[in-house]
């Protein structure tokens, strides 16, 4: 074999070697939905989900599921497997292998022909030209669009954790709410009792119109909260609704009919700043993105005066028409732009700017992470003393009030009117302690995707509505 031509095979093994390495770059079989299955594991407010793409098994999943009244775990399942907006998400990881796979892949080869006519000479020009560049940079940038890649998934888990997340937070409210609606049903029935009494004792003498009209206000007050809390009920159902992805007969299901109790004891959470910077996705994601943006930095600057460098391998033949006689050349031209008017300069600017961005991104999500953190521990501890209080205290002295009120009231101690007046304060703290039981379990749920997941976006506040509510009752 020639020496030359040898050692000319030698040198060019690498730059093939990384050809066929490129070229054999494939799409992942799911579009990387089992690694945003993993980087989500453990995190989906407390429900083991399998993220699927078949419909099949999607419809089979979601029935078999609104068979028996829908729980939490239930309604997070449901709406991992069936929500469009989520699904929409997890297709775009498909368009971000794509671009994966196709950065892997050598530029092609650009091929010209040309035909030039002089007298009785014709010239038939071949001309083979080689994004050099586009060659060299072939690794970095498959690493690169690699690196996209797996923002695109820790991206998408995100979306599936806060999908979760609202789920769960949804099917509280909703479940709450219809819980008090029940409950301002039975005010409203104690109401209705109250005023047809009065209007029966204004008659015969025994009632001023200033008592009955107490009575009256009472219930138009009482029956323009059940229509609130109808309203509230129903919107909270469509809002879970829509989270599911339901439609047509699947929005006939039934929910639980009440709350889950509360724990006996909260689990003791420590470090919680450190633990939302180490598990949060929206942090990893931020320093990640970071990693790459200053790896991108050094090579632009390394590689601003080649960018446009190609090689072009031509062959032409000259046919003389007088002589017949023909001419062959070959030979190599190597293009290179000459950095006259552009000097990169403007170029660096912007890859530097990015870095400085993605840099303080960075120090921004640290520092929402660590409050957010703390902010969520503290409504979680808070909603459950007000909570627990209620369940513990406010709501079992009620109910010693009302036993009280009831044996006076079977001696002839007490009024109807003191009977009745107990009975609407009862409904009222008991409606305030589902609420109480509420707010508990969104600021459990808030808690969650703030340590483990991402930034909640908004955390939940404790109202005061109720406890305004109920004085008004308690001063009537």
């Amino acid at each position: 074999m020639n020496p030359t031509r040898f050692s000319l095979m030698r040198r060019s093994t690498p730059l093939l070697t990384a050809l066929l390495l490129a070229g054999c770059a494939s799409l992942s079989p799911d579009g990387g939905l089992a690694d945003v299955q993993q980087l989500s594991a453990g995190k989906t407010a407390g429900t083991h989900v399998t993220l699927s793409k078949d419909s099949d098994t999607i419809n089979s999943t979601v029935a078999e599921l609104l068979k028996q009244p829908v729980t939490a775990d239930a309604a997070v399942r449901i709406a991992l497997l069936n929500n469009a907006a989520l699904q929409g998400s997890l297709a775009t990881l498909g368009i971000s292998d794509a671009q994966r796979v196709q950065a892997g892949r050598a530029p092609n080869p650009h091929f010209s022909l040309g035909r030039f006519t002089e007298g009785n000479k014709l010239e038939i020009e071949r001309v083979l030209r080689f994004d050099v560049v586009g060659l060299l940079m072939l690794p970095w940038r498959a690493e690169w669009q690699g690196q996209q890649h797996e923002l695109a998934k820790l991206q998408a888990a995100q979306e599936v954790i806060r999908l979760a997340t609202d789920t769960r937070k949804t099917w509280i409210s909703a479940v709450a709410a219809q819980q008090s609606v029940q409950y301002l049903e039975n005010v409203k029935e104690a109401a209705e009792a109250g005023t047809e009494l009065a209007r029966r004792m204004a008659r015969v003498g025994n009632w001023s119109r200033l008592q009955e009209a107490r009575e009256k206000v009472f219930l138009a007050d009482a029956t323009a909260q059940l229509a609130r809390a109808r309203q509230a009920a129903f919107s909270e159902r469509e809002k879970l609704i829509r989270l599911m992805g339901l439609w047509g007969t699947q929005t006939q299901f039934t929910l639980t009919p009440r709350l889950p109790d509360l724990p006996e004891q909260l689990n003791e959470v420590r470090d919680i700043e450190a633990q939302a910077l180490r598990e949060r996705l929206d942090v990893r994601s931020a320093v990640t993105e970071a990693a790459y943006v200053a790896d991108s930095l050094g090579l632009v600057k390394a590689t601003g005066y080649l960018n446009g460098l190609t090689l072009s391998y031509k062959y032409n033949t000259t046919f003389d028409n007088a002589t017949a006689g023909k001419d062959n050349k070959r030979g190599f031209e190597l293009e290179l732009p000459l950095p006259i008017f552009d000097w990169g300069s403007a170029r660096n600017a912007r890859a530097e700017g990015m870095y400085m961005q993605s840099a303080a991104r960075v120090r921004d999500v640290a520092v929402k992470a660590r409050s957010e953190a703390r902010e969520a521990w503290h409504g979680w501890r808070t909603a459950y003393d007000i909570a627990r209080s209620y369940r513990d205290e406010v709501v079992p002295l009620r109910k010693l009030i009302s036993d009280e009120v009831q044996l006076r009231y079977n001696g002839m101690l007490a009024s109807v009117w003191d009977l009745l007046g107990d009975m609407r304060q009862q409904v009222m703290s008991v409606n305030n302690a589902i609420e109480a039981q509420r707010d508990f379990w969104l600021a459990d749920a808030d808690l969650e995707l703030t340590l483990t997941g991402t930034s909640p976006g908004g955390l939940t506040r404790l109202k005061n509505s109720s406890a305004a509510a109920s004085g008004a009752t308690q001063g009537h």
